[in-house]
């Protein structure tokens, strides 16, 4: 039966669903012989057809009142062509109309021998007044080419943001001056006398600028076209640039690679290869050079890694072309770097940039980084970042700047910065493998330490670590500081015996086991002597090693663990062959807290002994390793001699006495590791502390409910009173039911925290389980762990503390 045609309205209607609201193509497939052989998606929403309607049958049934044999003769004709366009009316499945722009592609069959077309229509989507002169707007404001418009007075109206970048100038302080205000050269004289003609009827031109008046060698080629209205009428002129590298600059970038040939790599020290390159690419590429190295090189690892946590750079050359802007400094201080800065993704994708001063990237990065502030003082307007890399190890990354040369850094100056890059990193990479080797265990030893000290209120502390710089290597000192239950904190200073990697290595393992044996609120003593049960194990598995005798794993190593209580203002310590702790008293005396020694860890039979102190709020103490009393040039009583007048002096902060202590005890660098940690202790005000005896009777929790909640307003803490009353309800209750007489409720407030306590007698420790459906118990301690940000148990002499902490909001 005959299709009968469609309404004209409801082939319009029917169109309309058929089209969805966005743009789209339609493409087809046509053999040699013009039968279909593929039909998208597109296609079928274009004419109606299903593929299986299509597919196998001639082309020439989706033309509309075309004769068979002009068909023929126009596919022919194509055929002759690699391309061909124009516009072609289709016959809808409907039966109506279609009028479609094509374009047609000639290219080998696929999957077989021959030839095929592919056929592509693209449909719009619905239109929005004025899109089209928006994009055009966007597209002059952001194009990387020089764009600028002068009006029938030959001034500027227009500049875009290539423009901008290429005179460091804004299109507003440009707007209004003719070519030769803005760039005084006598070539802008002669692109004025081009424009003018060009106004008087003339044809468009091309000519030479120079931007850069400092530095002629550099000009642009660019075309002059008239612009002209409806009626034909000139009303201003256009201006399009190129960069354009004359002969005489090109033998100037190649006289620069020769020289980077002979002044780069004249010594095995990495620093001054670092500085060699700076050097060298400081003025003639750049007007700041700056030079970061990797704490160890990377190799094998896989770039996005690093990306994810950021890096540890070393600043350790800048080279710039005056002094009068502000500039960086090479500091060799280890900094991070942060995993979103330009200088990260350059290590992490192993490849150079040329970057904007204006982007968002490096305006985010100038703001989080102080290292960095100097692009936005010197008013840096154009970036290279070059990966320093070689044989698949990368050593660092070379930043170069431009802030008094307009013209920003091409495709020509990124290639001649990878030259000299890569000379620089060849250098470094063909350094003695011990310097290699000695720079590895450096790294691992500052990513063994901890990066940053934790937050805490008992104490105020400063720390500084001093690697070896002896033939053995770098040893395994450390130190640490844990916050624990009760706004205590645990110190700690240790030395690993040995040098080099396994030393490192072992350090490494024995901070982790302190660490995990102080969350579990060990007495001092009772910690050690796990910590030497460990050792021993560490040197049982190192017996059967090549190195054994190296290291005897960790054998001999020496630790001084310290808690202190900021409530009581006790310290208790213990420590196992290591130098006692100096302290220093608000009245400035000097003097050794009487430490029992213990014998050092791995030789395992000998018990640790713990002592407890009384320290007054503001008393000094030091914690630090022998490397700090074994100085070549005086004996070890002028050694104590020095460092309690060092420590007696009065000082503006913590790190003034660290600075002041390794001074005066160090005329050079040491043989040995040095750690050193100085804290000052605090006293927390009674009247943050609330403490009360409560009867062994099940009566009593609802008391220590109010109780909780009196102190809770007292302190104006009242938004935590209804967790808080959940606590001190569960931990009572368990007290009472697990535990023995007396019992002791006490509440701590901290500057963010509030800890509940619950004292027993009991020494047998709570464990959170999970309760089955029908138990009418062990629910306690998991909601006090549901409700609490951290909670547990603590041994003491006479008993047990169940405590749970909860943090405060800021308000």
């Amino acid at each position: 039966m005959e299709r009968l045609p469609t309404p004209p309205r409801k082939q319009a209607q029917a169109h309309a669903h058929a089209v969805p609201p966005r743009a789209y193509s339609a493409t087809a497939t046509v053999d040699g012989q013009g039968i279909v052989t593929g039909w998208s998606d597109g296609a079928r929403l274009l004419l109606g057809y299903q593929p299986a309607e299509v597919v196998g049958h001639g082309a020439a049934r989706l033309l509309a009142d075309v004769p068979g044999e002009a068909v023929g003769h126009g596919w022919r004709e194509a055929a002759a062509r690699r391309r061909w366009g124009g516009a072609v009316v289709l016959r809808h499945r409907d039966g109506y109309r279609v009028e479609r722009h094509v374009v047609a592609h000639r290219r080998p069959a696929q999957g077989g021998t021959g030839v095929e077309w592919l056929i592509v229509s693209a449909v719009a989507g619905p239109s929005h007044p004025g899109s089209d002169r928006a994009l055009g707007e966007w597209a002059f404001d952001r194009s990387p080419c020089l764009l600028a418009v002068f009006d029938h007075d030959l001034r500027l109206v227009r500049a875009s943001a290539g423009m901008e970048r290429a005179l460091s100038l804004t299109e507003a302080t440009m707007s209004g001056l003719r070519l030769p205000d803005i760039v005084p050269h006598p070539a802008s004289h002669e692109a004025e006398t081009s424009m003018r003609r060009i106004l008087d009827g003339g044809e468009p031109q091309d000519v030479h600028l120079c931007l850069d008046p400092i530095d002629p060698r550099r000009t642009w080629q660019a075309g002059l076209v008239p612009l002209a209205d409806s009626a034909g009428q000139v009303r201003a002129v256009s201006l399009t640039a190129h960069s354009h590298a004359p002969e005489e600059l090109i033998q100037h970038r190649m006289r620069l690679l020769s020289d980077a040939g002979r002044r780069i790599g004249t010594s095995p020290d990495t620093h001054r290869t670092a500085q060699e390159l700076a050097d060298v690419a400081v003025p003639r590429l750049a007007d700041i050079c700056t030079v970061d190295l990797l704490d160890t090189p990377r190799r094998g690892e896989p770039p996005p890694s690093w990306s994810a946590v950021g890096l540890t750079l070393s600043r350790v050359a800048v080279r710039t072309v005056t002094e009068q802007y502000p500039a960086p400094r090479a500091t060799d201080r280890p900094r991070r770097c942060a995993a979103g800065s330009p200088l990260a993704q350059c290590l992490a994708e192993g490849r150079a940039a040329v970057r904007s001063g204006s982007e968002d990237a490096v305006i985010q990065w100038v703001r989080d980084d102080p290292q960095a502030t100097w692009i936005r003082d010197s008013r840096t307007h154009s970036l290279m970042v070059v990966p320093i890399r070689a044989d698949d190890t990368s050593f660092g990354v070379a930043l170069f700047g431009r802030h008094q040369r307009p013209d920003p850094f091409d495709a020509d100056d990124l290639w001649l910065a990878e030259q000299l890059a890569a000379k620089a990193a060849t250098s470094i990479h063909s350094t003695s493998r011990p310097e290699r080797q000695h720079t590895s265990t450096m790294a691992l030893q500052r990513s063994l330490l901890p990066q940053s000290l934790p937050e805490q209120g008992a104490m105020d502390i400063a720390t500084r670590y001093l690697p070896s710089v002896s033939q053995a290597g770098v040893g395994g000192d450390w130190f640490d500081v844990i916050p624990l239950s009760g706004t205590r904190v645990a110190l700690v200073v240790g030395d690993v015996v040995g040098h080099g990697i396994r030393a490192s290595a072992t350090m490494g393992r024995v901070r982790t086991a302190v660490r995990t044996l102080a969350d579990v609120d060990l007495p001092p003593d009772e910690l050690l002597s796990h910590i030497d049960d460990l050792v021993i194990h560490l040197s049982a598995e190192e017996a059967g090693t090549d190195n054994a005798s190296e290291t005897a794993g960790g054998v001999g190593t020496t630790c001084l663990y310290a808690v202190y209580d900021p409530v009581t203002r006790h310290c208790t310590l213990a420590r196992a062959g290591h130098p006692p702790p100096a302290v220093v008293t608000p009245g400035g005396v000097v003097r050794f807290l009487d430490v029992p020694a213990g014998p050092p860890l791995g030789l395992g039979g000998l018990p640790f002994e713990a002592v407890e102190t009384e320290l007054p709020e503001g008393s000094l103490i030091a914690f630090y390793t022998n490397g700090l009393l074994e100085p070549r040039d005086h004996d070890i009583d002028d050694s104590l001699d020095t460092m309690f007048a060092a420590l007696a002096r009065p000082a503006q902060s913590l790190d003034a006495v660290c600075d002041r202590v390794l001074t005066s005890m160090l005329t050079h660098r040491p043989d040995d590791d040095i750690a050193l940690l100085i804290a000052r202790t605090k006293a927390l005000d009674a009247d943050r502390v609330a403490t009360w005896d409560l009867p062994f009777d099940p009566a009593t929790v609802s008391d220590a409910r109010q109780l909780a909640t009196d102190q809770l307003t007292a302190w104006h803490l009242d938004e935590a009173a209804f967790i808080t009353e959940l606590v001190v309800s569960e931990l009572v209750t368990n007290a009472i039911r697990y535990g023995r007489p007396p019992i002791r409720l006490r509440l701590i407030h901290d500057n963010h925290t509030l800890t509940c306590e619950v004292f027993d007698s009991s020494n047998t420790a709570p464990h959170m389980r999970r309760a089955r459906t029908f138990d009418e118990g062990g629910r306690g301690l998991l909601l006090v762990g549901q409700l609490s940000q951290r909670w547990g148990a603590r041994p003491t002499s006479a008993g047990k503390t169940v405590w749970a902490e909860q943090f405060l909001s800021e308000a």
